[in-house]
């Protein structure tokens, strides 16, 4: 597995992965000592789309991903993957969409341990009455995504 720093607009994103697939990108606030060249086909890959995701030319990630969890959390990151570029999603329809409107807490734990930041977009997924509640990147970090996807114009925070 090789690790690759990406500096995006609202910070810098550590991703993890090999050839085969991506299994993190978290957002990390201190800046690595060193630059990392990584020899990873699918690093590079997400690297590039990820350019193109910020600079507003991608809506959809092409990518294999192999995020560690359980089989539960697993559910849930699969169920994020379909809610669609610019579109939100409430905790509860979330729960309703996997077909347990009672799961709702554990469907907010899953969410906030997805692994693949940005790429399983969990910054999708907002409150019943349209509230921006958490996000391990920080809520400041999910308004500028749901912004940047909506089509506001955006300024790098970095």
């Amino acid at each position: 597995m090789e690790t690759a720093y990406y500096n995006s607009p609202i910070g810098i994103l550590e991703i993890k992965g090999d050839n085969k697939s991506i299994y993190s990108i978290y957002f990390i606030e201190e800046n690595p000592a060193t630059e990392i060249e990584t020899t990873s086909e699918e690093i590079k890959k997400c690297i590039q789309q990820l350019d193109e995701y910020f600079s507003g030319n991608r809506k959809e990630f092409e990518l294999q991903l192999a995020p560690k969890g359980t089989e539960f959390q697993g559910k849930v990151w699969k169920a994020l993957l379909h809610v669609s570029f610019g579109k939100t999603r409430s905790y509860l329809e979330q729960s309703k969409y996997l077909g347990d409107v009672k799961a709702i807490r554990a469907v907010a734990s899953a969410n906030g341990k997805n692994p693949i930041s940005i790429i399983i977009p969990c910054h999708r997924i907002v409150g019943s009455d349209g509230s921006l509640t958490g996000y391990a990147g920080g809520v400041w970090r999910k308004k500028w995504l749901l912004e940047h996807e909506s089509g506001a114009k955006q300024q790098s925070l970095f």
